[in-house]
């Protein structure tokens, strides 16, 4: 599956045209990871377990998109975006979406 954040596939034509698909997830922060960033915001520096949360959180969302666009017969999705809202306290969701395609 061809993945890209812009509106073609170099080199390819776009021949068919899906529409929308989209992957999203919901997130809690972790106890865990919540007394670790409390102290990294004393010190300063990277928030890893807020990093790794996110990174698991785009490949979900990514994988819930492709798997929607294969059921439509799709080959490539192009003009992806990301986008987060907060849901409730302490959780957020991570929304990915674009147009699935078909591409030669």
């Amino acid at each position: 599956m061809i993945v890209t954040n812009i509106e073609s596939v170099p080199g390819k034509q776009i021949v068919e045209h899906f529409g929308l698909v989209a992957g999203s997830t919901i997130r809690a922060k972790h106890i865990g990871r919540d007394i670790m960033a409390s102290l990294k915001n004393l010190v300063g520096g990277e928030l890893k377990g807020y990093t790794e949360l996110l990174q698991e959180s785009r490949a979900q969302a990514m994988e819930r998109m492709i798997a929607q666009a294969r059921q439509l017969g799709a080959n490539a999705v192009v003009n992806v975006r990301f986008s987060t809202s907060s849901v409730a306290q302490g959780a957020a969701e991570l929304y990915v979406y674009g147009t699935a395609v078909r591409v030669e």
